[in-house]
């Protein structure tokens, strides 16, 4: 196999933009860049000939486009990593299409190698406070202005991840809690946006002596970049249905 690796990339705004800076800077080689309106793209529409020869498709697009944008890549035969976020009442379509057609793909709500990290120290935290009911867990957020999805999908991931650890906890709360108490059984998942943050996550356990607190800070945009290009690497020549966990599992078995 050739070791240079050949991508797509689908959407060309902010993240597509820092994934095509990436991409080059480590040698690998942007085939084509599909957006329907940005200027800049080489393609508006995902067909044979505006993927090309690429390989894997890295797609930052817009949530209602993600299921047709697989069904598409992958009735090309080319491998997927998914960082678009608010898609994932569809996941179940996703996974049969790649079943299907015998492609693979790796999703994830953030693709930041740290954040994944963050997501297995979170898991270990909160399946240890399970065993104490004193400390109740909340999660909050801080992301620029310009963010469209508040909460977005890595506090809902944190969120989701309090739930599957700590029994006594049932459902999320997003919206302002206004007229009644929080019942214990829920877990409150706070949204703030404002200037130009990339992306603050905090996951907290207070108790009725003390606080404990685990938070992940972002500087750059490039963080969550260099995950997305280690993604595609890790699905070049893989079959299946993976999330970014499966990627970090793999790399401290």
């Amino acid at each position: 196999m050739d070791e240079k690796i050949r991508i797509a990339i689908i959407g060309y705004g902010r993240m597509g933009r820092e994934i095509e800076t990436t991409a080059r800077s480590e040698g690998i080689e942007v085939v084509s860049i599909i957006d329907p309106a940005k200027d800049g793209a080489t393609g508006k529409e995902i067909t044979k000939e505006t993927i090309g020869e690429a390989e894997i498709a890295i797609d930052f697009s817009s949530p209602g486009s993600v299921i047709e944008n697989i069904k598409r890549v992958a009735g090309l035969k080319k491998n997927m990593v998914i960082g678009t976020t608010g898609w994932y009442v569809q996941i179940e379509e996703a996974r049969r299409l790649i079943e299907k057609e015998g492609t693979g793909l790796i999703y994830s709500p953030n693709f930041s190698i740290g954040v994944n990290i963050f997501f297995q120290i979170v898991k270990e935290a909160a399946s240890l406070i399970d065993k104490f009911p004193g400390y109740d867990p909340y999660v909050y957020e801080l992301h620029h202005n310009q963010k469209t999805d508040a909460p977005g999908g890595t506090a809902k991931e944190l969120g989701s991840i309090i739930l599957q650890n700590i029994k006594r906890k049932k459902d999320m709360v997003f919206d302002r809690i206004s007229d009644r108490r929080i019942d214990p059984a829920e877990v409150h998942v706070a949204s703030i946006r404002a200037g130009q943050m990339p992306g603050t996550h905090v996951v907290g356990f207070d108790g009725p002596a003390d606080t404990i607190e685990l938070k992940h800070t972002a500087r750059s945009r490039a963080g969550f970049s260099e995950g997305a290009i280690e993604a595609a690497k890790w699905i070049r020549g893989r079959k299946g249905f993976y999330s970014m966990k499966d990627l970090i599992e793999s790399a401290v078995k």
